[in-house]
């Protein structure tokens, strides 16, 4: 008989951290993530909408399944970073998991610029990605990150967003927020 149970979550972090609810429009930028964007496509619900785009016909088509599979229904769109066939603020939330530190600078800006374009006045967009290692971590598993990348929080504040904070550092990831000013 157990008396201490480790308690599990019920939904991860990274759901959690995201915060879409019932009836939102969603947008998954990058599919690096098919289970997690298919959770967060889950939260919206039939009363919302669920849509995530991508450059890679592949990895398109590798998570459209995987997210079937998961149980969600999303739509999935190829088209290359900043340049979305999406309207101009049609979107409540938006995540960028995991895509950020890997795009080369220009690719990066057309990115957060075009989330910031169809995100909706008070909108919200949040950036999941690997956090920085420190001390002998940093020295021995030295990043391939664009050395002139200085992170999610200064990507956001410099395409317009406000009220940019981090959110939490947890599990090797940082989760920073940013908001489209109503």
């Amino acid at each position: 008989m157990a008396w201490f149970r480790k308690s599990t979550p019920t939904e991860p972090l990274a759901v959690t951290m995201a915060g879409v609810k019932l009836g939102d429009r969603f947008l998954a930028v990058g599919l690096g993530d098919p289970v997690l964007t298919a959770a967060l496509a889950i939260k919206s619900g039939l009363t919302g909408q669920a849509r995530a785009v991508d450059p890679d016909e592949a990895r398109l088509e590798r998570a459209r399944a995987a997210i079937e599979r998961e149980g969600a229904l999303i739509e999935a769109t190829r088209a290359p970073w900043g340049l979305w066939p999406f309207d101009s603020e049609s979107v409540d939330v938006a995540v960028i998991n995991n895509l950020l530190l890997a795009l080369p600078a220009e690719a990066r800006s057309r990115c957060v610029a075009e989330t910031f374009r169809v995100l909706r006045p008070g909108g919200r967009v949040v950036v999941i990605e690997p956090a920085r290692r420190g001390g002998m971590g940093a020295l021995l598993h030295r990043e391939s990150v664009d050395s002139n990348y200085e992170g999610p929080v200064a990507a956001l504040r410099s395409n317009g967003f406000v009220a940019v904070r981090e959110l939490a550092q947890a599990g090797g990831s940082i989760y920073v927020e940013g908001i489209k000013k109503a």
